[in-house]
């Protein structure tokens, strides 16, 4: 199905914004299949982001400001998100010994356990969304989002 079709327009729509577009549609239905994916976690996409950015400190805590840096998508509410995941048990978050003013966030082993069962889900739904497309394909992809 074309752009013109899924947006129910008999116009055909000059390429730029067809493009814009094309790819607003092509992630909101990445982001739906994720978040459906998620569901049955209780985890929200951004929640989600913020556990693999905890479990790649390896150990280490993260402070706000470095797990917001790292964020697939940028936001403001980070503690918010950190609350969230200290109340399902996914994080614990502590005072630095060595500085009070700084606040340090670790994922703990339920996170941790959680997590690798969401890495599996998410791994089908990856199949799921990229199945029409060769390794190649996929290859080339990325190549041309690497433009932005």
């Amino acid at each position: 199905m074309n752009v013109e079709e899924v947006i129910k327009t008999s116009k055909k729509i000059p390429l730029e914004p067809r493009t814009i577009i094309h790819m607003e549609l092509v992630h909101n239905k990445i982001s739906e299949m994720m978040t459906a994916t998620l569901k049955p976690f209780e985890v929200s996409i951004q929640q989600f982001n913020v556990l693999r950015i905890l479990r790649g400190q390896q150990g280490n805590p993260a402070n706000l400001s470095t797990i917001n840096e790292r964020m697939v998508t940028k936001m403001s509410n980070t503690t918010r998100l950190v609350d969230k995941l200290i109340a399902k048990g996914f994080v614990n978050r502590c005072v630095c010994p060595s500085n009070r003013r700084k606040v340090e966030i670790l994922i703990t082993d339920s996170g941790l356990k959680a997590l690798s069962q969401m890495d599996e889900a998410l791994d089908k739904a990856h199949d799921t969304i990229l199945v029409n497309f060769t390794k190649p394909e996929l290859e080339q992809l990325n190549q041309l989002l690497d433009k932005f």
